[in-house]
């Protein structure tokens, strides 16, 4: 089925509204998990609303927290979340980058404490709009997803990058990924009837490689998933490159910021993020920087292609899906849309008349 963004994004945002957020925090629910959706990143979009409300419900996020400046070293700053819902803590982290990197020419931001913030290359997108370059390393406290290179067991998370540099009469290259094969929303979208996955992305303990999601949740009754009830992991991407940058991750965005890391031991989880954002006009004259950029981009353009392949710049791919969704509406699977009916159900909300 497919559902047009506008009238998915006030679904979930009534849905957060009468579970207890305000409606700015409600609304920025819907639309940055939409906005997910629209780029074809389902893994990071409406898929995560049964796991927030139960979040929210547990007390693992609380609604309406308002980042509070934890340190300020004027070019720097410590960014705690208070373990607040992540769509109100990251834009809120990346528009204090951008304030104090245009002030100082550079700036890093470190946040602590966040609840789920998203798709990261969303926050790379919006320091690009204002004219910054950026980059941004994350990790989920409490979160052991990820087995290192060489092992089958559990230390990591899905810890993602993203990077951001605009291009000035051009669109902006936004590089994101997860640091693990396969983010674990991929894996949560393949066991409720997505798109499934690669055969090697999964490891299970005996070192044999897997594509079934109950590898990561057990066995796959109902819809509800607990990926903390499989007996394997997901592998790192790029053997041990993608191993180490995970690990960097950790300690950046985990021991660094004072967000926590994903062990050892149960810990609460959260997401921390250091970013640094960088001014153009710092480094030379912004239109040298925008010429040389544009050349090379046109340059790597030119690579000759694979056999039936296309090289396509960070960022392009996203931009594609986002415009063919929004013209034709954000497709879900059955199941996917069944948790968010649920989701509605006991606040007297009919996801289907949000279809029309």
């Amino acid at each position: 089925m497919r559902i047009d963004a506008v009238g998915l994004t006030a679904f979930v945002r009534d849905i957060f509204i009468r579970e207890g957020c305000s409606e700015g925090e409600a609304e920025r629910i819907g639309r940055f998990l939409v906005a997910a959706n629209l780029t074809g990143h389902d893994s990071h979009g409406v898929i995560r609303v049964p796991r927030y409300v139960s979040w929210l419900r547990e007390g693992e996020l609380v609604a309406d927290q308002t980042p509070e400046i934890a340190l300020d070293g004027g070019a720097f700053a410590l960014v705690d979340a208070k373990y607040g819902f992540g769509q109100t803590a990251a834009p809120f982290a990346t528009d204090l980058g951008i304030a104090r990197a245009k002030e100082h020419g550079v700036s890093v931001i470190a946040l602590r404490h966040a609840g789920h913030i998203g798709r990261i290359g969303e926050w790379a997108e919006r320091a690009a709009a204002a004219g910054l370059v950026s980059t941004h390393y994350v990790n989920v406290a409490g979160s052991l997803l990820v087995a290192p290179f060489g092992s089958v067991e559990r230390r990591f998370s899905t810890n993602p990058f993203a990077a951001g540099f605009p291009v000035p009469g051009a669109s902006p290259i936004i590089l994101d990924f997860a640091t693990s094969a396969v983010a674990e929303g991929k894996v949560l979208v393949a066991s409720q009837g997505g798109k499934p996955l690669p055969g090697d992305v999964l490891i299970e303990p005996d070192g044999r490689l897997s594509a079934d999601p109950a590898t990561l949740y057990g066995p796959l009754v109902g819809l509800d998933r607990d990926n903390q009830k499989g007996a394997g992991a997901i592998r790192a991407f790029g053997e041990h490159k993608g191993s180490g940058l995970s690990l960097m991750c950790e300690l950046l965005a985990g021991a660094l910021t004072g967000s926590g890391t994903a062990g050892p031991g149960p810990r609460r989880v959260c997401n921390g993020m250091l970013s640094l954002y960088l001014t153009p006009e710092a480094f030379g004259a912004r239109d040298d920087i925008a010429a040389e950029a544009r050349a090379y981009l046109d340059f790597f353009k030119t690579a000759r292609p694979t056999p039936g392949g296309e090289v396509l710049l960070p960022g392009e791919p996203e931009r594609r899906m986002r415009s063919l969704r929004g013209a034709e509406g954000v497709p879900l699977p059955e199941p996917v849309w069944a948790t968010l009916l649920a989701a509605g159900r006991p606040h007297g909300l009919d996801g289907n008349a949000y279809r029309a």
